[in-house]
């Protein structure tokens, strides 16, 4: 979708649709790596767009192409969505996302689901890292966004999300390698010697 047109998707549905059916695959496994259950994959998506929709005027091209403006919308429901999980809104009903898509969307979905099960794994491991540079790291690694297009969506400087990402990869790196092998001391190369011979 041309960036002068993404102002147009809350007033034009042609222009929303468009834009929906270009970004809604990228949406999905953006929250499907960060989520496992279907209903709230669903759920957040809807709401991503939702998002969209309300902030379309805010884009601003500079900062990105609109994929990343979406991802960050992405991230910000993300985070909202931790934030109020298990907290009941008094008052308002939750049209459920799943109610809204057919048979084949919901395999689809549950593809998706699956697909991302192992980045789900790498999550664990990834939980250990500070905020901040699990934020870059997963901007650039997994949504495929260049190093300045994540530091536009994390708001920070290009050079400080340089610095998260080293961090955060070097830090990912040991942990899933594990602690290193003690080495044998003096002793015990001697004993394994002798037990050799």
């Amino acid at each position: 979708m041309e960036t002068q047109q993404l102002d147009r998707i809350g007033t034009d549905p042609e222009a929303f649709e468009a834009f929906y059916r270009e970004n809604v695959e990228g949406v999905q496994r953006f929250v499907a790596r960060r989520v496992d259950d279907r209903e709230r994959v669903a759920d957040l998506t809807a709401e991503v767009f939702l998002a969209a929709i309300t902030a379309a005027h805010t884009y601003d091209r500079r900062l990105g192409p609109p994929q990343a403006w979406l991802y960050g919308i992405a991230r910000v429901t993300l985070a909202s969505e931790r934030r109020s999980r298990g907290r009941e809104r008094a008052g308002i009903e939750r049209v459920r996302g799943s109610a809204l898509i057919g048979e084949d969307d919901i395999a689809a979905m549950d593809a998706r689901i699956d697909a991302e099960a192992r980045s789900r794994e790498l999550y664990a491991a990834m939980g250990q890292l500070a905020e901040g540079e699990r934020t870059v790291l997963e901007l650039v690694v997994l949504d495929g966004l260049s190093v300045s297009e994540a530091a536009a969506v994390a708001g920070v400087r290009p050079v400080t999300a340089r610095v998260r990402l080293h961090r955060a990869r070097r830090k990912l790196r040991a942990a899933l390698e594990g602690p290193p092998r003690p080495r044998p001391t003096v002793n015990q190369s001697h004993r394994i010697e002798e037990e050799g011979s």
